[in-house]
């Protein structure tokens, strides 16, 4: 009769403990740091608007590895805009064409240039109203849903890109 009894104050003392700990780890986890990978720095970020209102924007940067290990970049995300992908240029059917990208490895110790005419971040549907001078966050997902942002400012579409 008297395990039935200890058997339940356990259960009660058991869920207490647990309770108590996800409390601590919710308050541990600070939002500002959780955007940033160590070593992996974004230079030169820049939105180039599309020439035809309504059209994908273009974003081109510099990122450097100076971490001790190589990162894969397999999506990004796009503040003031509805959808975003990594674009590369490749070849189908014997001509050069632009479509999404594989993740993009970045070995530590290495750049990767996001530039015209190579790897890109394309931004769909953005708000209206963003212009030139504006400026939106940009996300780079990582393997491990790890995330890296940064910011990028608009640009007009004959400006040096």
């Amino acid at each position: 009769m008297k395990k039935p009894f200890y058997a339940a104050i356990l259960l009660a003392g058991a869920s207490l403990g647990l309770a108590s700990c996800g409390g601590q780890q919710e308050e541990a986890a600070p939002v500002e740091q959780a955007d940033v990978i160590e070593g992996i720095e974004v230079t030169d970020a820049r939105l180039v608007l599309p020439p035809v209102a309504g059209n994908p924007a273009a974003i081109y940067f510099t990122l450097n590895n100076n971490g001790d290990r190589n990162i894969a970049f397999r999506n990004a995300e796009v503040e003031k805009a509805g959808n975003a992908e990594i674009h590369d240029m490749m070849e189908w059917d014997f001509e050069m064409v632009m479509g999404e990208a594989p993740p993009v490895m970045v070995e530590r110790g290495s750049t990767v240039a996001f530039e015209p005419g190579g790897k890109h971040v394309m931004a769909f549907d953005l708000e209206e109203g963003f212009g030139e001078g504006d400026t939106t966050t940009v996300t780079l997902i990582a393997a491990g849903s790890r995330r890296h942002s940064f910011e990028a400012t608009a640009q007009a579409a004959g400006d040096d890109r």
